[in-house]
Order: structure tokens, then sequence, then C-alpha cells
């Protein structure tokens, strides 16, 4: 998908806890000396910003592209006109600046190929993904794996060993392995 930068996918039913994790693994890994940019794919609308902030009214009043900058972030928000409008992660990764990250993190399109990894809650009753999808590396469940399981199975709740998984095998030093 980008031949730079390792990029990795957490691929789950709703509800598994795919932005819980990330919101711990990102300081593990980044605690490693990578730079991570994490991309998330929401099926719903949202809005960065609300009624009476200029950015909004901007926006509001027909902007195709607002971007907020301050002395510490930057954000760009572009409208569609229609659904089909949206880009597809490959264009949306190509839109990074590279040079900033070593790593990008996404959580969802679990209906696209490319490597990731499966989240599964055997209280949810869902079934398994990566028996339909050879592009995902490893599962990190909370139960018993299935018997026959021929990739590698983490906890789901050991953040510590899901950051070394990552970073000994699919990451060196920012590098895919």
């Amino acid at each position: 998908m980008h031949d730079d930068i390792p990029i990795l996918g957490f691929s789950a039913w709703s509800g598994t806890g795919k932005t819980t994790l990330l919101r711990q693994l990102i300081p593990a890994l980044k605690a490693r000396g990578l730079r991570v940019s994490v991309i998330k794919h929401a099926h719903h609308h949202f809005d960065l910003d609300f009624p009476g902030k200029d950015s909004y009214e901007l926006r509001k009043a027909g902007a195709d592209q607002t971007v907020i900058c301050t002395t510490t972030r930057m954000a760009m928000i572009t409208e569609f006109d229609h659904p089909g409008d949206e880009p597809d992660l490959r264009q949306i990764i190509a839109s990074l600046d590279t040079s900033r990250i070593d790593m990008v993190l996404v959580e969802g399109y679990k209906d696209i190929h490319f490597p990731k990894i499966e989240l599964h809650r055997a209280e949810l009753g869902k079934p398994y993904l990566y028996t339909g999808d050879d592009s995902v590396i490893a599962l990190a469940c909370d139960g018993i794996p299935p018997d026959g399981i021929e990739i590698p199975v983490l906890d789901i709740n050991d953040v510590e060993s899901i950051a070394r998984f990552i970073f000994e095998n699919y990451c060196r030093d920012g590098r895919k392995s």
C-alpha cells in the first residue's frame, strides 16, 4: 500500500475495543521510539468543530476545505458532495506527511486487504475474521484460540505484548521487516 512506511490495521467487530486498545498501544509504541500516525474509519457522520466556532461557520458557509492551524496542531476538514467521493485508504495514506512518521496504524477498513491484527472478544459471540482474510497477521483475543490456528495469538488485554509483537515482528526502527 505504501512502500516506505509500515501500515498495520486493527480489525474487529464493533464493540470489541479497537479504539481502547489503540489508545493504550500508541504510547507503548512511542516509548520504543516510533512516530505513529493513526487513520480511523468511521461509518457515521462526525464534526470536529461546532456551531459558533469560526471554522464551523466558514465550512457551513460553503468552504470545500477548511484548515485550522495553530502553533501546536493542524487539521484539515474536507467536505464531500456524495458518499462516493470518500477517498480510499490508499489515497488517505498518500496524503500523510511520511517524513514525520514511522508507522501508520489503521482502525477499521476490515474488508480491505492489508496487514492487520484481528481483535476478538469471546463474550461478543462474533465469528473470527482471520478465517476469511489472509491479510490478518495475528489474532489478539481474550479467550482460548481455535484449534489449528496458524497465525500468532496474542492476549488482547496485554498491551505490552502486542506492542512488542508489532515492534519485533512487523516493524524495526520504523521499517517494515
